[in-house]
């Protein structure tokens, strides 16, 4: 774990939550009852009325019309209420010793997935959000003497209950050490194991917030015939160094036009910063 010190980072000596040395060791966390009921259902009813009043972001080309209904982005500007929920307390007394008490947003989006029996975009194979950030060949294990850098975290802070029938989010502890991606070969095994651990899964109810590291190995799990879908404000934070993906770069940068006319190649254009949409970005 680390601190800001003189604006340098350093090892952390101070003592930290159950929940964030969990986060540190396992790669993730729940955080039960971080809301009441009554603070939940303002929010989910904001929610809503965005969901109502805006259309599903064409952002994401790799998913048809139909499933883009499912997300809405940037939500921090888009509700009140959204953008306290991700300020609140114990959320980020758990994540800063390990982001850095200067950690800011880089994602937020709110996912509601109906019933449906295949997802283009569900998270439903086993993968990792970006990274891995230290990668290492098969069979090099990591030094435990070291504190495992961690980059950027996932919340997801349920606005329904989300049992195991609903297809919550499973990890596979301590995979974010491993310094690999989850194999492709087994990207739709739900019996994938890492140094022989298997899947956990986080099932929560409404008010609960489940945390995970960016390259911990996870996926949606499969859902059971009662299925009722999911509904969740995902946010993700980052360390200071990472850039904010809340708008594509195509619509926020700090280019000229000119700058931007002479960007001909797509590694001219990727190079000053105008990258395609991806991990985070939708």
């Amino acid at each position: 774990m680390t601190i800001t010190r003189d604006v340098y980072l350093t090892i952390r000596e101070q003592p930290s939550s159950a929940a964030t040395q969990q986060l540190e060791a396992e790669g993730w966390a729940v955080l039960e009852r971080v809301f009441e009921v009554d603070e939940i259902a303002p929010l989910k009813r904001e929610i809503e009325t965005i969901y109502e009043a805006l259309p599903g972001d064409l952002r994401n080309v790799r998913i048809d019309a139909e499933e883009r209904e499912d997300f809405r982005y940037e939500m921090l500007n888009r509700s009140a209420f959204a953008q306290a929920a991700i300020a609140h307390s114990r959320i980020l007394e758990t994540i800063e010793p390990l982001l850095g008490e200067d950690c800011h947003v880089i994602a937020n989006t709110c996912w509601r997935n109906p019933p449906r029996v295949q997802n283009q975009h569900g998270g439903g194979f086993w993968h990792i959000d970006a990274g891995p950030h230290v990668p290492r060949p098969a069979g090099v294990p990591w030094d435990d003497r070291i504190p495992y850098p961690i980059f950027a975290i996932g919340a997801h802070i349920y606005l329904e209950d989300c049992p195991i029938e609903c297809g919550p989010t499973g990890v596979i502890p301590g995979s974010h050490k491993s310094g690999l991606a989850p194999p492709r070969e087994r990207a739709m095994d739900p019996d994938l194991t890492w140094e022989g651990r298997g899947v956990h899964v986080m099932a929560a109810r409404a008010g609960d917030v489940a945390l995970f590291v960016s390259d911990v190995w996870h996926r949606r799990m499969p859902a059971g015939s009662a299925d009722r879908g999911r509904f969740f404000l995902q946010c993700h934070y980052g360390r200071r160094d990472l850039a904010q993906r809340l708008r594509t770069t195509e619509e926020v940068n700090q280019l000229t036009a000119e700058a931007i006319a002479r960007a001909q190649s797509p590694r001219e254009r990727t190079l000053i910063g105008l990258h395609a949409p991806f991990f985070y970005d939708g």
